[in-house]
């Protein structure tokens, strides 16, 4: 790299320093507003611009380009017809937080416009007016809402909804905010704030529509699958995107998955995709519907594909148990070298689940017939200091045993609050664990009453 890229690398930082500082492009007069009034936006402000000869504005943009005015719905290179003349010329508008007068150009730049012919005569002041289609959001946001207080940091997109967490002081400026982002984000027709933790039987949360349409039906893309399901009714995080493309990496052609808490597919569909076997079970009626219409809609090979409607330890306790004894009695085969994947993506509780694996095979003839490799992923929500340790000491607590030395891997996929991260835990299921002697709770056969759905495709 030369010197004089060097510089101009050097020069772009410090420009972009001037004006993170600077609020001359900013709303005024809006702080405190909680209906949204777009003509109050409306500002005039005065910036440099350089007039340029058509035949010159090649050479001349590359030198200016570093201090050009950027904003939404402005083009900084404007026509221009001179005044008593059909001639046109080209106008450069300059940031004015970079450049306000001819020597705020650094003299390098200077120099090199003047080689061009372009001096101080080119340059002069004018007045533009800036209107609320040339704020970004957050510009918006920050004019508006409450100085010294938390802003809308972040949100979350699923198709055309956006999703909010907002904090308590921001509640009075939810319909402004909602509307803003409509506004500004093109592929935006819904905006809804979360209105309580996420805590009933099928972990979907309560919502607030706070702009746009009252429409929750979505479709998401996520590693070459489409899911289609209604976001007011199942569970889906976009932030596990990239965790669920990590597991998906360590599944093979021919493995085989049980997709303990399933949701609406975002492993078990991909895998099926991928040729392995796929087993997948959610309690929530509403998940396992848009499950199903998710394999189907992704031509996945339905003789691969078998889907469940059951409680977890139903689905630990029965479907995983007696495939795992089939295998053992020989009625079941692996291609060679195959694993057996296990993904709890439950961080709420699935935890809570991992007992049902300790003695969930009492016939212990069957253990030396016990010849695959079976790994459980178990996510979870670890509170503290140190989450690795922490995660870990949950696993170990609620499997009943010490399978220290079965673990492989801790990861952290994400943080969720302060203190909080989002863990996973990937161990191997030895034959320790599943033929244990232990009397402490295990699988029992399941209440004849109970009349699970099972979709056998």
């Amino acid at each position: 790299m030369s010197l004089a890229q060097i510089r101009r690398i050097l020069l772009s930082f410090q420009v972009k320093m001037s004006f993170s500082s600077s609020g001359l492009l900013s709303p005024v007069g809006v702080r405190g507003m909680k209906n949204l009034d777009r003509d109050k936006f409306t500002r005039n402000v005065k910036v440099a611009i350089l007039k340029v000869p058509d035949e010159k504005l090649s050479k001349i943009t590359q030198i200016c380009k570093p201090y050009f005015l950027k904003l939404s719905n402005f083009k900084p290179v404007q026509s221009l017809q001179e005044k008593n003349s059909d001639n046109m010329t080209k106008c450069i508008y300059f940031d004015p937080g970079k450049v306000h007068k001819w020597d705020d150009i650094p003299e390098a730049d200077r120099n090199l416009l003047i080689q061009q012919n372009i001096d101080e005569d080119n340059y002069e002041q004018t007045e533009i007016q800036l209107v609320y289609d040339n704020f970004k959001y957050d510009e918006i946001f920050k004019a508006v809402l409450p100085e010294n207080e938390e802003v809308v940091s972040g949100f979350s997109q699923i198709g055309h909804i956006i999703h909010l967490n907002l904090r308590d002081h921001l509640l009075d400026y939810r319909s402004l905010i909602g509307q803003v982002l409509i506004d500004k984000i093109n592929t935006c027709r819904t905006v809804v704030n979360k209105s309580n933790i996420i805590d009933n039987t099928y972990r979907n949360f309560s919502m607030e529509v706070i702009a746009g349409e009252e429409d929750f039906l979505v479709t998401v893309k996520e590693n070459r699958c489409n899911f289609k399901f209604d976001f007011s009714k199942v569970y889906w995080n976009p932030r596990l995107c990239k965790e669920h493309e990590r597991i998906l990496e360590l599944i093979k052609p021919g493995d085989i998955l049980f997709d303990v808490f399933c949701g609406v597919g975002p492993f078990a569909v991909p895998a099926a995709k991928k040729k392995c076997r796929v087993f997948a079970n959610d309690l929530n009626p509403e998940s396992f519907k848009w499950l199903n219409h998710n394999a189907k809609q992704n031509k996945v090979n339905m003789n691969l594909f078998k889907s469940f409607n059951l409680d977890g330890k139903d689905f630990i306790c029965n479907t995983f148990r007696d495939f795992i004894i089939d295998y053992c009695k020989g009625n079941e085969k692996l291609e060679n070298k195959a694993k057996i994947h296990v993904t709890m993506n439950l961080p709420a509780m699935a935890v809570e689940f991992l007992k049902h694996y300790k003695g969930l095979i009492k016939d212990l003839e069957l253990k030396d017939e016990l010849d695959c490799e079976i790994i459980v992923y178990v996510y979870c929500f670890a509170v503290g200091e140190n989450p690795t340790s922490i995660a870990e000491k949950m696993v170990c607590d609620n499997i009943g045993i010490d399978i220290t030395s079965s673990i492989i891997d801790i990861f952290d996929v994400r943080n969720v609050s302060p203190k909080k991260e989002m863990m996973r835990v990937t161990f191997k299921l030895t034959k320790g664990i599943i033929f244990s002697s232990s009397k402490e709770e295990s699988c029992e056969p399941p209440n004849k009453k109970h009349c699970p759905t099972v979709q056998e495709n």
